[in-house]
């Protein structure tokens, strides 16, 4: 069926009743449950939400026509893009609801906060919406892993490449919390290593904002060549049609550091010429990626999953891969040691391809740079982008000697 935003409220709801639920998790034959953690009414509902949710299940059905015999719930709630509320909803998760795994949860200052959460109960955390390095460096943990995407990778492609194609001076736009903050370092400096320089930048409060005129007035005063833009979600489409409103873009490129093809579709095809953004995933990126498309469809069939869903379908493929592996009864009772497994086992699947997990929690795989396609090529209203450059696996993501991740044997 196709995700509806009342069908996402009600998951919510049913979550805040989770206090009164009994502790199903103690019982003999108990299911795994997995707790999908992220913003369904924010900013970040479209690129997380309703169908992170969906992908997740879809993951779980795939899984049980091969495993009847293990039993798998699933439930959800809202974030809010507030650490306080998404470090309470885990903790009573965890505490009340026998939930096993929370997965998900974008916005890097929740993320940190319920990364503290699972380590604390020895529960599984499974990150796809998120971008901070902190996850596989100075705050890594046992307990999680970080699947699809984050900062140094998305300004190691993009940043570079607009380096090399002519834009040598920068200024930034960013949100003001962990993810724009970081983003905005790691672009920084992979600008000035290709020969650039950075004119200048602005912050501005998160979630609060949406009008971002004077910021695109100062962007524009400051002669930079590029605007780089450290947001997500709603922010970067509003950025990118007040830009184009302002004409802006007649004097400077746009590099949106972290949009999906929903995104394009937002803005339009039109308004969206030139643009380039790095992913992991696209859902016409090659034959494996099209058969996920095509298995899902039916669910959702005007909006492919991006990256960050994607990544929950992967990351809960591999980590039930791993229960059925290490023994139902044994991953719910150890963390720890499920996440370990995992590490152990090579990953592959339709969205990612084959790919490992690092010691630091990171996964690994390809990072794409995609370039939003013409009016002409476009074949349709869902297909928006190209594949432009590939970055190799094992030079996508930070090295983790640089990393400072306790979990990294020297």
């Amino acid at each position: 069926m196709t995700i509806t935003r009342r069908a996402a409220l009600g998951a919510t709801a049913a979550s805040a009743l989770l206090p009164g639920l009994p502790r199903r998790a103690a019982a003999q034959g108990a299911p795994i449950r997995l707790g999908v953690l992220n913003d369904q009414s924010g900013t970040y509902r479209d690129d997380t939400g309703p169908l992170s949710v969906l992908c997740v299940r879809q993951a779980v059905e795939e899984f049980a026509k091969l495993h009847p015999e293990v039993k798998v719930e699933v439930l959800s709630a809202d974030h809010q893009n507030k650490p306080d509320i998404g470090a309470g909803i885990a903790r009573r998760w965890f505490d009340e609801g026998g939930v096993d795994v929370v997965l998900d949860v974008p916005t890097s200052s929740v993320a940190l906060a319920v990364n503290t959460v699972c380590r604390e109960k020895n529960k599984v955390y499974l990150n796809s919406g998120a971008a901070t390095t902190d996850l596989t460096g100075a705050q890594c943990s046992p307990n999680t892993v970080h699947w699809t995407y984050d900062t140094y990778m998305l300004a190691k492609s993009t940043g570079s490449a607009m380096v090399k194609s002519g834009g040598d001076s920068w200024f930034f736009i960013t949100a003001d919390y962990v993810f724009g903050q970081q983003l905005q370092r790691d672009t920084a400096r992979f600008v000035q290593e290709a020969g650039g320089k950075v004119l200048g930048a602005r912050t501005y409060p998160f979630p609060e904002t949406t009008d971002f005129s004077s910021l695109l007035l100062q962007a524009q005063a400051s002669g930079a060549k590029v605007l780089g833009l450290c947001n997500s979600g709603n922010d970067t489409v509003n950025c990118i049609k007040q830009a184009h409103e302002f004409g802006l873009t007649k004097f400077m490129k746009v590099a949106a550091m972290l949009m999906y093809d929903g995104n394009v579709r937002s803005v339009g095809l039109e308004d969206s010429q030139g643009l380039v953004m790095t992913g992991s995933f696209y859902w016409d990126l090659n034959d494996r990626t099209r058969m996920f498309w095509e298995r899902i469809k039916p669910k959702t069939p005007s909006h492919p999953p991006n990256m960050i869903q994607a990544g929950c379908y992967a990351a809960t493929l591999h980590y039930l891969k791993t229960a059925a592996s290490l023994g139902t009864a044994a991953a719910k009772a150890d963390g720890q040691a499920a996440v370990a497994h995992m590490k152990s086992m090579p990953t592959d699947d339709d969205c990612f391809g084959a790919g490992r997990i690092r010691e630091d929690g990171r996964k690994i795989h390809p990072s794409y740079l995609m370039q939003v396609k013409t009016l002409a090529e476009s074949k349709g209203p869902l297909d928006v982008l190209k594949l432009a450059a590939t970055t190799p696996a094992d030079a996508a993501f930070r090295p983790t000697s640089e990393g400072g991740c306790s979990l990294v044997k020297s």
